[in-house]
Order: C-alpha cells, then structure tokens, then sequence
C-alpha cells in the first residue's frame, strides 16, 4: 500500500510539473523576430544636407525630436511594431525572411510577397484639411479636391503601365486599398511667415478628432521642407501631416503633382523611407522593396544600383520627382493596412 501510494504521489508531481510547463510558455507563440527594429536614424545629419541642397521630408528628423521629448514613444512604436509583425506573419509572410522585414537590412526585387486578404476592403479614410496662412483662401477648394483626387489614385493605383523595362517590379506594385474623403476644410488667416518643423502649427490649430480623422495642415513650412507626418503611436494632439501650399494638390513643377501628400501619408501609416534612413544594413520592414543606402532625387534611369541591387526609384516613398514616383508594393500594402485591424493603432478609423 506504501509502494502505491508513492507512485500516485510521483505521478501527481509529474503531472503538475508538466501542467506548470506548460502554464509557463507564452500564449503568443507567433516567435516575432524584433532584433532589427530601430526608430532612432541618422536622419538630423542627413536631411540638413537634403536640404541645403534641394528639397526634403522631415518626418524622420521629426521623430528623432518626439522621441527625446517623450522617452515612452519608443516602446510605443515598438508594440505596434510587434502587432503588425504579427499580423502579417500570420497572413502570408514569405518563407525565411523571419520576422524582421527584409532580413534587416535587405531583399531583393524579387522576393515573392502576396497581399494580405484582411476581409477589410477599401478602407476610407476621412480627411480635414486645415489652411494656415496670411490669407487662408490662397489655397483654393479645387487645389485641396485636387489633392484629394490625387490620393484616390495612388492609393488604388498599380501602374504597371510606367514601370521601366527590365524590372520586375511589377511583381510588386499594388492597390493599397485605401480612400480619401473630404470631411472638412478650416480656413485660419495667420500672418506667422512659416511654422518649422516642431509641430507649432498643429498646437496653434489643433487636429480635431484624429481617432477617427486624418488631420493635414497646409502652411508654409519653410527651409525647403516639402512636409513631414507623424508616424503611429505619437500624441494624439499632434497626430497628422503638415504639407506646404505650393506642394500640396497639382500646382505645377517638380514636386506638385500632390506626391508629397502621399509620401507624408505613408508616413502616418506606419512606412519608413525606402532606404530605411540608413546604410545597407538598414531596413523599412518591408519584404519587397530592395535595399538601398541613400534616396534618389529627379528621375533617375533604371537601374540605379546601390547595396548591390537596383533601387525601387519609383516608390512613393523615396524622394524622386513627382512624375516619376507611382507604386506602393504588396509589403507597403499589408503594413500600412495591419494598422486597421483590431487592436491596430488606427483601427478606430475603419467605419467612419
């Protein structure tokens, strides 16, 4: 009867270890690799010069600046880092890329990526524009329709059509599955010359119900800023994109087809540039768009190689001129969209 009742109290013991095993291992089992992840860049040093030589976006430079002011941002943005790498993990991510985007710090122009099927459909997203300048009207209603247009089309666009021969990046152009809708524009005569880059403007015009709305300021920015966003996962009393007037809409010359808007947008929807701010170690998490060290100004002949593959010129989310930019790729798309789904950090716009 001893005997018996040792080995009933050993079988217990075991079973109540292997319970506490298992009780022990994590209910995400999804094995995130997060090793790549960064959000400081060398974006200061390297935009100053941009600048004094041409144009440029200051949404990198931005976050750097949000980022020493507020030191809780970066676990923000590394949450939801994590639940978009989850998201897109789950739902179709590429065999053995792991799950840091293009291996940190690359990919090809090939790298076989699919969109997500996230049962959303066209996400639209509503829009307020606010006009800040000495006289608020110099900015016409058909100049903001016309940047309204603008989105729609590059947002649901492919342009397979304008792609350079050679490439196959046709692999990799997308409809991103987004809409813009005017919900109001708000006209503020301001005789402030220009506004810089550290948010002034949105604390004197605040963005009104960004949980539901995407807010753009249009103002004169100055020192050559085309525009800058902010990206997911920042104040909500700063949540936007400040573009300036002669950039927004189709108002002519190299930078006003309206591509600065959705450059600036992308941003707000969680893209990095598309050299990842970085040398070629440096990723933009993104599967499909090859690597590079630098940006690309004008419009550049294909290929134009750096870190030993040719760049993906053409992507709104490099700095090249407006006519030559036109694609989002299959990666950019799933990114942007992880965004929306439940829990994502604009999942409050889907429905309104």
């Amino acid at each position: 009867m001893k005997k018996v009742f040792l080995s009933m109290a050993a079988l217990a013991m075991m079973f109540t270890s292997c319970s506490e095993e298992q009780n022990a291992v994590p209910q995400d089992q999804s094995n995130i690799d997060m090793s790549d992840f960064y959000v400081y860049t060398d974006a200061d040093m390297d935009e100053g010069s941009r600048t004094a030589n041409g144009k440029s976006c200051y949404t990198m430079v931005n976050l750097n600046r949000m980022l020493n002011q507020n030191p809780g941002l970066e676990k923000k943005m590394y949450d939801i880092e994590y639940n978009t790498r989850r998201l897109i993990n789950g739902k179709g991510k590429p065999p053995g890329t792991g799950g840091g985007g293009n291996g940190g710090g690359g990919g090809s122009d090939d790298v076989d990526v699919l969109p997500i099927d996230d049962g959303m459909g066209v996400i639209n997203i509503p829009v307020y524009v606010h006009v800040v300048y000495p006289d608020a009207n110099s900015i016409s209603n058909s100049q903001i329709q016309s940047q309204i247009t603008v989105l729609n089309s590059d947002f649901s666009s492919t342009n397979v059509n304008q792609l350079p021969s050679g490439t196959t990046f046709a692999n990799d152009a997308t409809d991103a599955g987004f809409s813009f809708t005017l919900a109001g524009t708000f006209r503020h005569n301001d005789s402030r010359s220009s506004w810089g880059t550290n948010d002034a403007v949105k604390q004197a015009y605040p963005p009104i119900t960004p949980e539901t709305h995407l807010n753009i300021w249009v103002c004169n920015i100055g020192g050559g800023i085309l525009g800058y966003a902010q990206f997911p996962g920042g104040s909500a009393a700063t949540d936007g994109i400040v573009v300036g007037g002669d950039y927004f809409g189709v108002t002519g010359g190299n930078y006003g087809g309206g591509r600065t808007t959705t450059h600036e947008i992308g941003h707000y929807l969680n893209l990095r540039h598309i050299w990842g701010d970085g040398r070629c170690n440096r990723d933009d998490f993104v599967e499909d768009t090859p690597k590079s060290d630098r940006s690309n100004g004008g419009c550049p002949t294909f290929p134009t190689t750096h870190c030993k593959s040719a760049d993906m010129t053409m992507n709104y989310m490099d700095y090249t001129y407006d006519a030559c930019m036109y694609m989002f790729t299959d990666g950019q798309r799933n990114r942007m969209r992880a965004l929306f789904a439940p829990g994502g950090a604009r999942a409050s716009m889907v429905g309104n």
